[in-house]
């Protein structure tokens, strides 16, 4: 298949084109060659690679700056994604959209299923979610994966800013009052790969099995690294954000598992895994 990764300089971006380019024909493109919020250079982009499938790794991901920049989160995360739509559609391709946890609201006190009520608190989840809107609402052919707390070997991430916080600190305060499943993008790439092969189009969770506090990652990222540092649980309240986050967003790879594709294994295998590399 011809495949295009938009925004392939991303961390996600990175690990899709080495997963993809075994069997596909892969086109990239980054920030510098292709503005996603610009519709006519969008569509001729799209046009000219002709794509069977476009992965949209495109997105301004900054959670709390998405609070202060919400015209820019909007430009990108929603009218972006409805360019690569609307372009998508002109050629008929397959659109592979990227969106969040972030898109529920955390109250529910156990996992989200892909057809539960999305309610998201932040401006990016506000954001994603309404690029997930316009990309049922513009094309036929679309997979809308919702992932979680991304880390990987092309980008900042948690693990990082852990592992240089220890550097420096004796003690390190984290957040013991937020659960999700940490997800390797090397394991995500792996998944859309096998999702590109048949189409099974809808919306799916695609996250590393099992779960944890921000906190318990922590104290595991320790643990495998062998540093000894306090690792101190403080709540939501003592450590605000501009942004506010779900308390309990896991995600239950519901249709990924009734699609028959096998269980994406533990956030602790695939993150030592990836430490191994640091």
């Amino acid at each position: 298949m011809k495949v295009l990764i938009i925004g392939s300089e991303g961390m996600l971006g990175h690990d899709l084109v080495d997963s993809l380019s075994a069997e596909n024909e892969i086109s990239t493109t980054t920030i510098d060659t292709l503005d996603i919020t610009d519709i006519n250079k969008t569509i001729k982009t799209v046009k000219e690679i002709n794509p069977d499938v476009v992965v949209n790794a495109a997105a301004f991901t900054n959670v709390n700056e998405c609070e202060s920049k919400f015209d820019l989160a909007y430009k990108v995360n929603v009218l972006g994604t409805r360019n690569v739509a609307v372009a998508c559609r002109e050629v008929d391709s397959a659109l592979v959209y990227i969106s969040t946890d972030y898109v529920f609201d955390g109250t529910k006190g156990s996992s989200y299923y892909e057809y539960d009520q999305t309610h998201p608190l932040s401006a990016y989840g506000k954001t994603k979610y309404l690029g997930e809107v316009y990309t049922r609402d513009i094309l036929d052919k679309f997979y809308i994966v919702r992932t979680a707390w991304l880390y990987g070997y092309h980008g900042p991430n948690f693990v990082t800013t852990m592992l240089n916080l220890a550097k420096t600190n004796d003690t390190i305060s984290v957040v013991n009052d937020q659960v999700g499943s940490p997800t390797y993008t090397l394991d995500l790439a792996n998944a859309i790969e096998q999702l590109i092969k048949k189409p099974a189009y809808g919306i799916y969770h695609v996250t590393n099995s099992e779960y944890c506090s921000w906190y318990e990652y922590a104290k595991e990222i320790f643990d495998i690294a062998g540093i000894d540092v306090e690792v101190k649980p403080v709540t939501t309240e003592e450590f605000p954000t501009p942004a506010l986050r779900p308390e309990y967003s896991v995600l239950e790879n519901y249709n990924w598992k009734m699609e028959g594709f096998p269980e994406i294994r533990s956030y602790k295998e695939a993150l030592k895994e990836y430490m191994d590399l640091l």
